[in-house]
């Protein structure tokens, strides 16, 4: 928390929510669950193993949002309920002192493995919860993202795309993604050819050797012809 790996928590509490008591936890639906999947998607091209936050507002409309990745070691509620709190706290100002929250918080997973609850989603549903409480937040829906496709936990809405493969369809952001660039002075040599016969080397010319005898010649023919002259005006 604030910024400082501490490391996995030593605490031997279970902290995490099962399928059913999420359920009965009275989670707000998303309005249009697939346009918002989609707008993440499309901001942050998260891989498996990333964890992507958002807050809506009163609107249900996208205000902020994160991702980020967690080391393996990290699996207990509370390292994830940290990890979610600081980044919350560095996108968007906390609205403890309102007497309703106005704002949602939602978290979208990029996970491998099959689209049903697991484990470690629910540890990421505690999460969710606590961190949205101590940030004065509304708790939101918990997404997965899956080989399979979407899903939003609790509620059984789905789709197939985005997946979690879809990252690789996404632009080239970097410049080592492109290729190599290729001279234009430099031809291109065919394929089985030895490297000699496709690029002959190109020698500059060599001015010919000329004897002293017939550079003083040369110079006696210069100096006989006649001088043009013209008259000052």
């Amino acid at each position: 928390m604030n910024g400082i790996d501490r490391g996995p928590s030593r605490c031997n509490g279970h902290r995490s929510i099962t399928l059913p008591e999420w359920q009965d936890h009275g989670v707000p639906l998303l309005r249009a669950p697939r346009e918002f999947v989609t707008e993440l998607h499309q901001r942050h091209l998260p891989q498996p193993g990333t964890t992507v936050v958002a807050v809506l507002n009163a609107e249900h409309r996208v205000a902020a949002s994160a991702s980020f990745g967690v080391r393996p070691q990290f699996s207990d509620g509370w390292d994830h309920r940290n990890a979610l709190l600081g980044h919350l706290r560095r996108i968007t100002p906390h609205d403890l002192k309102r007497h309703r929250p106005s704002r949602t918080a939602v978290l979208l997973r990029c996970r491998e493995g099959g689209p049903d609850w697991t484990e470690q989603d629910g540890a990421w549903m505690w999460a969710l919860r606590a961190a949205a409480e101590l940030h004065g937040l509304r708790c939101g829906s918990y997404l997965t993202l899956t080989p399979a496709g979407w899903q939003s936990l609790g509620d059984g809405r789905r789709g197939r795309n985005p997946h979690s493969g879809s990252w690789t369809l996404g632009p080239v952001h970097t410049v080592t993604e492109l290729p190599p660039r290729i001279r234009r002075d430099t031809p291109s040599a065919p394929s089985g050819a030895p490297l000699s016969e496709a690029l002959p080397a190109q020698q500059p010319p060599v001015a010919p050797v000329t004897s002293l005898s017939a550079l003083r010649a040369l110079e006696g023919a210069h100096d006989d012809r006649p001088v043009r002259r013209t008259a000052a005006r």
